[in-house]
C-alpha cells in the first residue's frame, strides 16, 4: 500500500525518510507491524526519536500515536532522548552485575566524564544499562555501538575507548 498523500503534511521527517518508510509498508499487511523498522529509519538519521517525529512517523502509518510510543518505549534501542553518536549499553542483567558490570558502569563513566543517560561533551557517547545482551558466559559484557565486548576488564574498556575516544 504506498501511501500518495502529500509528503509535506509529515512535518519532521526528511523526504527521504517518508520514502524508505514507504519502500517497507508493502511488505506488511498491518501499518503496526511496520513501527519499529520506520522508528529505525528515523534513528539511524538522527540518533533519537522526538515528539515531533514520532507524531509524524504515526500520521505517516496511519496508527495512532500511542500506539507508536508504547513500541518505542518498549524497544530498549529506540531512543527518545538525546544520545551520543555512539551508544554505550553495559549489561546489568544478574549475572554481568555478580562479575562486575557496576565496575564497568563506573570505569565508563570515569572515562568518558559523564552519567548514565547524558551525552558526553563531544557529542560522541553515551552510556545506559540493558537488561541483558545474551552473554553471560563471557560476562560483563557491553554493546559499543553495534559491537559486542565480552569479558570485560578496566584494562580492555580504555583498550576499547582508546581506539574510539582521543580525549
Amino acid at each position: 500500500m504506498n501511501l500518495t498523500t502529500d509528503k509535506s503534511t509529515f512535518a519532521g521527517l526528511t523526504a527521504q525518510e517518508i520514502q524508505q518508510i514507504e519502500a517497507i509498508i508493502d511488505h506488511y499487511e498491518d501499518n503496526n507491524a511496520v513501527a519499529v523498522e520506520a522508528l529505525n529509519i528515523v534513528q539511524k538519521q538522527r540518533h533519537w526519536i522526538s515528539d515531533q517525529c514520532l507524531c509524524a512517523v504515526a500520521e505517516l502509518l496511519q496508527i495512532s500515536r500511542t500506539h507508536l510510543e508504547s513500541v518505542a518505549t518498549f524497544d530498549n534501542l529506540i531512543y527518545r532522548q538525546p544520545v551520543g553518536n555512539t551508544v554505550i549499553h553495559y549489561c546489568n542483567s544478574v549475572t554481568c552485575w555478580m562479575l562486575g558490570s557496576d565496575r564497568v558502569c563506573e570505569h565508563l563513566c570515569q572515562r568518558l566524564n559523564v552519567q548514565p543517560g547524558e551525552v558526553s561533551a563531544d557529542g560522541e557517547f553515551t552510556i545506559l544499562p540493558i537488561v541483558c545482551l545474551g552473554a553471560c558466559h563471557h560476562a560483563p559484557v557491553a554493546l559499543v555501538g553495534d559491537d559486542l565486548k565480552l569479558a570485560l576488564t578496566e584494562d580492555s574498556i580504555d583498550e576499547i575507548l582508546g581506539v574510539k575516544h582521543r580525549g
